[in-house]
């Protein structure tokens, strides 16, 4: 008799998981594009809105009056925003390129202890360098007051002012993104190239020009676009050195004025500059991309052996270490001064301690401080959940809108910082969806939710580059074996990229501690930020107390790229 076979036990059925759907992707990438479009797309539309609305009616008169020859102040505005911000990039190109050719093909006494102090500007935030450039070479400064005397003048020989004390500034503040990207270029380039060209006759200055910048263009057109974009930013070096027609500074006078339409109009059209600039260059950057398809070693530093060029070296390298220092020096020096002591002096003529004392003592002194911190961390915290999140969406996702979601999250550095701040304002000056049905402007919320806004792309961007050297097949290989997608990316993923999650993290909670544009046209006096406390103590004639703040500004900056350094190598610099 035959043996009837059956089965005996129902097939197990496989259980449901979330993360093996095609649609988890969706649900992952769905509050990344929900948070993008509350504050960065919505409050860029109601700007937009804001500047084409009279009483409540649609109209382009601010953009006729914006335009309007009878008006010129706006359009002077613009032309000396651009004309500046191109300066800025030139001079930029020129000292940190050249600085970073010198130094990474030249063997000269003093090269390693100027390669370390090349760094130095990055360490001295926006405002502070104005600040220092102005206590050093401003009208009524150090060195202009020092050879007054010593010539026995009537009136200084020179001074910092006008459009070219701001580029002066930017280029001093601003050469070492050019410095840094030229660098790691210069360092991967193949000396047969040279070779090659030198042997079919080709002079020196043939090849640098045809051979070398060439294969430099990738990173110059990247330091380019990002000295425009800050150049475009800038707000406080106008302030100082007297230039009233600027963009950053029309908007401003526009908003304490009451005039938000017209702040408005402003803010799109600078915008629409920036952007536009961000395409030229990617454009050109694409068209003109030379790539190193040679296996050839990077190139050796020649020793300079005359004894002439060792002794003009070892000159201008102590002229190079002085110009690098004296900024924080500086600093530190008038930080120890009395406050409303120092006026015709060369030097402050009374110092004191009090002023480090009141800032770990004194509960008004220490508020801004307490302020910065607690608004930059509440920013960082958000910074690194959904940037993060993007980083790995980008890297390690496919679904569609992947490019629509690369351009919104690095749209907002491309902004300036004072339209970031009157995007912010047209969006929550009123009860929204997106802010709860709060009113925001005026709040303590505006200024971590504009922190967060601007400094997103920091933590998007470190984390993308970390992402992009880790093997895939390690997350992978976690889940062949039985791990879900959150155990593997808690386990695996987060642990090997932490580096550069650190790294960006790091950069976004100093750059929210020292925002400055921003901040000018968010703070309310119980939230008013460190910055925003320097610049007022400034024009207090509280030259020692802001200093002070200012130092522990620096200090706070050195201490952060030093550890990201630790954990991030020589790319620490260039995450961003």
């Amino acid at each position: 008799m035959k043996a009837e076979l059956r089965p005996t036990a129902a097939p197990v059925s496989r259980r449901f998981s979330l993360s093996s759907s095609r649609y988890f992707v969706y649900i992952l990438v769905a509050p990344l594009f929900l948070v993008l479009l509350a504050y960065v797309i919505y409050p860029m539309y109601q700007t937009f809105l804001e500047s084409v609305k009279i009483d409540g009616q649609l109209s382009l008169a601010n953009y006729a009056r914006f335009f309007s020859l009878e008006h010129t102040a706006n359009l002077e505005a613009l032309w000396t925003s651009f004309y500046i911000s191109v300066l800025s990039v030139i001079c930029c190109g020129i000292v940190g390129v050249g600085m970073a050719f010198l130094l990474e093909r030249y063997e000269f006494p003093g090269r390693k202890i100027l390669s370390v102090l090349a760094m130095v500007p990055m360490a001295l935030p926006p405002l502070i360098g104005v600040l220092s450039f102005t206590f050093l070479y401003g009208e009524s400064g150090i060195i202009p007051r020092a050879l007054k005397a010593l010539l026995h003048l009537e009136q200084v020989p020179f001074s910092l002012k006008g459009i070219w004390g701001v580029v002066v500034v930017h280029t001093f503040t601003m050469y070492t993104y050019f410095y840094m990207t030229a660098s790691a270029a210069i360092k991967g380039l193949d000396p047969s190239l040279e070779e090659a060209a030198a042997s079919l006759g080709a002079g020196r200055l043939y090849i640098w020009r045809r051979v070398i910048l060439p294969m430099l263009t990738p990173a110059i057109v990247a330091s380019s676009l990002l000295v425009f974009m800050i150049s475009m930013a800038s707000y406080t070096a106008p302030l100082i050195f007297g230039i009233d027609r600027t963009m950053t500074m029309q908007i401003y006078l526009s908003r304490t004025n009451g005039s938000l339409d017209m702040a408005a109009t402003q803010s799109t059209i600078l915008s629409i500059v920036s952007i536009l600039f961000l395409i030229l260059m990617r454009w050109y950057q694409g068209v003109r991309n030379y790539q190193n398809l040679s296996k050839g070693v990077g190139v050796h530093r020649t020793e300079v052996k005359s004894v002439l060029g060792k002794y003009v070296s070892m000159v201008l390298s102590f002229i190079g270490v002085v110009i690098l220092l004296l900024p924080i020096l500086v600093l530190v020096l008038i930080s120890f001064s009395e406050d409303g002591t120092w006026t015709v002096q060369i030097l402050p003529p009374k110092y004191t301690v009090s002023h480090y004392v009141e800032l770990f003592t004194d509960g008004k002194t220490w508020r801004p401080i307490a302020n910065s911190f607690e608004m930059s961390l509440i920013a960082t915290l958000g910074n690194i959940i959904f940037g993060v999140a993007a980083a790995y969406a980008m890297v390690r996702l496919k679904f569609k809108g992947k490019t629509l979601l690369d351009v919104l999250i690095m749209l907002p550095w491309a902004l300036p910082g004072t339209v970031v701040g009157i995007n912010l304002i047209a969006a929550f000056n009123q009860e929204t969806i997106f802010s709860l049905n709060q009113i925001l402007v005026g709040s303590f919320w505006i200024l971590p939710l504009a922190y967060f806004v601007r400094h997103l792309p920091l933590v998007f961007r470190s984390t993308s580059a970390a992402l992009m050297q880790m093997d895939s097949s390690v997350e992978e290989a976690a889940r062949n074996l039985g791990a879900t997608w959150w155990y593997s990316f808690r386990r695996v993923v987060f642990p090997m990229a932490l580096g550069g999650i650190l790294a960006g993290t790091l950069l976004a909670l100093v750059q929210g501690i020292g925002e400055f544009v921003a901040s000018i046209l968010l703070f309310t006096p119980r939230t008013t930020p460190i910055s925003v406390e320097i610049f007022q103590r400034m024009y207090a004639f509280e030259f020692g107390t802001a200093c002070a703040y200012g130092v522990l500004q620096v200090m706070l900056i050195i201490i952060v790229l030093f550890i990201t350094r630790k954990f991030t190598g020589d790319q620490a610099g260039t995450a961003v």
